[in-house]
């Protein structure tokens, strides 16, 4: 019951930080003296650090270390309750707003899905823009890595924290020995990229606030846009070019960011087989399906097809969800080879969801060695990615989470083909939330949104988001008995 109450206590002092997040809404609203916002997101403000103060307060005699079990729940209990203040400033402003499409909305925008049930983007308040796109660039590194570079200095270890919500199956390297310098490290990082994104997309054409929104939603692969024409509606190859370059940075890992900045070497990037076997299948694929869809006669010259193949298919493939097409009416083996990649191609320790493309480099490496085996069975050959060694006891994990992982999308999909959705619409809409790529096909394709579905369908892909940005393991280890017992 103790460490119980330290996960509650912990809650409260995140939600406190969450709070003052609000204040760049609040300094959007004054610069385009908008009152009712600025009043409404003082208030959402005031609520939500009103209520992690109280819950900080009620259990302060908690404070302690966290286990690694109750690091897993805070998690859960955090990207669970966070969307939930983030509702307030959206029910306030936007008029028949329900409950649960607002909920949707903003465990889009955390889990940097990029889903939305928003139509009129392009006559939202500007704050109410502004509070979208934040809120998927929080996300894109993750909140709480954020926090362990806090949690330290308030009495409760990030560790078990930074754990919990990195993603990637070999997550227990340090860049620094301290986890807060390595949080804060990472954070350095993703601010001096974001800015020179808001810098170059400036520059482009694109208006302050239009730059500001997109750098964050391009940094965190989140696909929220502040026009329903998405980046159709600029019709600028330059733009396009500009965040094909800024997604396929986001898609590396932040880590070899950090460790490129360190060395002062680009070296660094071509000794990370995860980011040299992403980034060459997907500039492969771009010039494959351009060579596809001039084939088939869907655009009249290879440019042009090179031009739309290249940045949806980067912005499907690194998870973040932005569309200049409506590519869902291109021949259906297109934009199904785009979600497949959308599946694997982003690393571990990027802002993109899906296996990871480590975790694909190591299910090849272990089939090659099956079938080694099966000629030579007493032969020895350890698995090396990249010049290190990888134990097996990663890879009978990497097993069991791709297990989880296709046994999750299949069971939303049967949900949602219950609930009445066609198969390409349930389908699509399955992949899309369980890898947070953002726009499926049919009826939740790149030309809708997903303002149709029904509460019931809303809910299911919600719950499908948030178990595709903690990686499964750590949302599915809470409904296991072995979790609850001591």
């Amino acid at each position: 019951m103790g460490r119980a109450l330290t996960v509650f206590h912990a809650l409260g002092l995140l939600l406190v930080m969450f709070s003052l997040t609000y204040l760049f809404p609040v300094i959007t609203a004054l610069i385009y003296q908008d009152t009712t916002l600025l009043l409404d997101f003082l208030l959402a403000m005031l609520w939500t650090a009103g209520a992690g103060s109280l819950m900080w307060l009620a259990t302060r005699h908690f404070k302690g270390e966290l286990s690694i079990r109750h690091g897993y729940l805070l998690v859960v209990t955090m990207w669970t309750a966070m969307p939930l203040f983030a509702t307030i400033p959206l029910l306030l402003a936007i008029p028949g707003l329900t409950f649960t499409d607002a909920y949707f909305e903003a465990m889009s925008a955390m889990t940097t899905t990029g889903a939305t049930v928003l139509t009129g983007l392009d006559n939202l308040p500007p704050a109410i823009n502004v509070w979208r796109h934040e809120l998927q660039w929080l996300g894109g590194l993750g909140v709480i890595v954020l926090a362990v570079a806090v949690l330290p200095l308030l009495g409760i270890g990030g560790r078990q924290l930074f754990k919990a919500e990195t993603p990637g199956p070999m997550k227990d390297n340090a860049l620094t020995p301290r986890i807060a310098d390595t949080a804060r490290n990472l954070w350095i990082i993703y601010v001096a990229i974001t800015l020179a994104c808001i810098g170059a997309l400036k520059w482009a054409g694109m208006n302050w606030l239009d730059a500001v929104c997109h750098g964050f939603s391009a940094m965190g692969l989140g696909g929220f846009s502040t026009h329903d024409a998405s980046i159709a509606y600029f019709d600028s190859p330059l733009i396009e070019f500009i965040l094909i370059v800024f997604m396929l940075f986001a898609v590396i890992s932040f880590a070899t960011h950090f460790l490129t900045w360190r060395a002062r070497s680009l070296r660094t990037y071509l000794r990370d087989a995860e980011a040299v076997s992403s980034i060459s299948l997907i500039l492969a694929s771009c010039v494959g399906i351009a060579l596809f869809l001039w084939w088939q006669g869907v655009y009249p010259d290879f440019l042009t097809a090179l031009r739309h193949a290249s940045f949806n298919l980067v912005s499907i493939a690194t998870d973040s969800g932005y569309a200049s097409v409506d590519f869902a009416q291109w021949p259906i083996f297109a934009p199904m080879w785009m979600f497949f990649l959308g599946c694997i191609c982003a690393n571990s320790g990027s802002t993109g969801g899906g296996i990871k493309m480590i975790r694909t480099l190591v299910l090849v490496k272990q089939a090659g060695r099956e079938f080694l085996k099966l000629l030579h069975p007493a032969v020895i050959n350890p698995m090396k990615i990249g010049g290190h060694v990888i134990a097996n006891n990663i890879v009978f994990a990497v097993l069991g989470f791709i297990f989880l992982y296709f046994m999750t999308i299949a069971t939303l999909a049967f949900v949602l083909f219950i609930s009445g959705m066609d198969f390409i619409t349930g389908f699509t809409a399955a992949l899309s939330m369980v890898n947070n790529i953002g726009p499926g096909l049919g009826a939740v394709g790149p030309a809708s949104n997903f303002q149709g579905l029904t509460d019931f369908q809303t809910w299911a892909c919600a719950f499908g988001m948030l178990v595709g940005r903690l990686e499964i393991f750590t949302v599915l280890i809470l409904f296991t008995p072995q979790f609850w017992r001591r």
